[in-house]
């Protein structure tokens, strides 16, 4: 039987990547996403992949998600923790909107969505969670105070609840890309991105999302068993750990 498997923000950039090469790769796959319903529907014509909406910051949101994947494929084995959101601005200008909307979505919605599926995942002494981390939480990156702290943040979860699964055959890890020619960075100037970006990527191009999402594929994999509270920096050589 494939094992079933939840992504967060996913139906569209790397999340989308992720869901359609874990749904080729014979997993039974559901995509969550928040807000976009056009994209979602599309989604899902093209993939054939069952989407949910709901909010990753709103705790009690999570569970009544989990409840509706769970009752329509079973219980949830994976989880990939890729929703996320930007919400920048120079520290002196930034709101404490701005604070608790990134840190709300891109952390405590870690907390939210893995409290919901980590009982069940101790019950089947079983569990694979990856949590899409960044370059940014490892580097830190200015106009982002808000989303660095988060993706830092997501770096200590993932090593504190990695000793608390490993005696319940239970793995998290991370995956922090780099610049990846999703919509999101593509909307950038092209001049921006030729003289100022990708000259600092030493391979000399932006990720593709494919690629972060064969890191997950491997990460859940049977053969990554040994594999907990580790990284993976899926950035080109732009910041080598």
């Amino acid at each position: 039987m494939s094992r079933v498997v939840l992504v967060t923000g996913g139906t569209r950039g790397i999340g989308a990547a992720i869901s359609m090469a874990l749904r080729n790769a014979g997993y039974k796959v559901a995509a969550n996403y928040a807000g976009n319903d056009e994209k979602a529907r599309a989604f899902h014509d093209v993939t054939g992949i069952p989407v949910f909406k709901w909010d990753v910051s709103d705790y009690v949101a999570c569970g009544e998600g989990v409840a509706k994947v769970e009752a329509e494929l079973g219980g949830i084995e994976v989880l990939v923790n890729n929703a996320g959101i930007t919400r920048d601005a120079m520290f002196h200008k930034m709101t404490p909107q701005q604070w608790h909307e990134v840190i709300n979505t891109n952390l405590s919605g870690l907390f939210n969505m893995t409290h919901h599926v980590w009982g069940g995942m101790r019950d089947r002494s079983f569990g694979r969670i990856v949590n899409i981390s960044s370059i940014n939480g490892q580097k830190g990156q200015m106009g982002q105070v808000n989303y660095s702290a988060a993706k830092a943040g997501d770096l200590g979860f993932t090593k504190a609840l990695a000793q608390e699964g490993a005696a319940k055959n239970i793995t998290v890890n991370a995956v922090c890309p780099g610049y990846i020619g999703t919509e999101m960075v593509l909307a950038v100037p092209e001049k921006v991105l030729n003289e100022r970006i990708i000259p600092q990527i030493p391979v000399g191009r932006l990720g593709e999302p494919e690629e972060v999402a064969r890191c997950v594929a491997f990460l859940i994999s049977d053969d990554a068993g040994f594999i907990t509270g580790s990284t993976i920096s899926a950035n080109g050589g732009q910041f080598v750990v």
